[in-house]
């Protein structure tokens, strides 16, 4: 039990760690961004491969959207 209250101290003191400062948190989250937005750079242009690849005009058997019709009106009233 002695020994125990002599590790107290040392086991309070190891657990006052200094939290991290201010650049070392703003290094650790402009890192954490960068990251980020690489994969996310990564990911468009996968996409946009995917897309021209599956574009008309390049082999695919894909069609491209339908000509636009012109819409029908009803005919118009007498009035009454």
């Amino acid at each position: 039990m002695h020994r125990a209250l002599m590790l107290l101290p040392l086991f309070a003191l190891a657990a006052c760690k200094q939290p991290p400062d201010f650049d070392q948190r703003y290094d650790k989250a402009a890192s954490d961004i960068e990251a980020r937005a690489r994969a996310m750079d990564k990911d468009l242009s996968e996409a946009d491969k995917a897309a021209a690849a599956a574009a008309p005009g390049n082999g695919s058997q894909t069609k491209g959207l339908p000509a636009a019709s012109t819409a029908s009106n009803a005919p118009p009233s007498s009035g009454e």
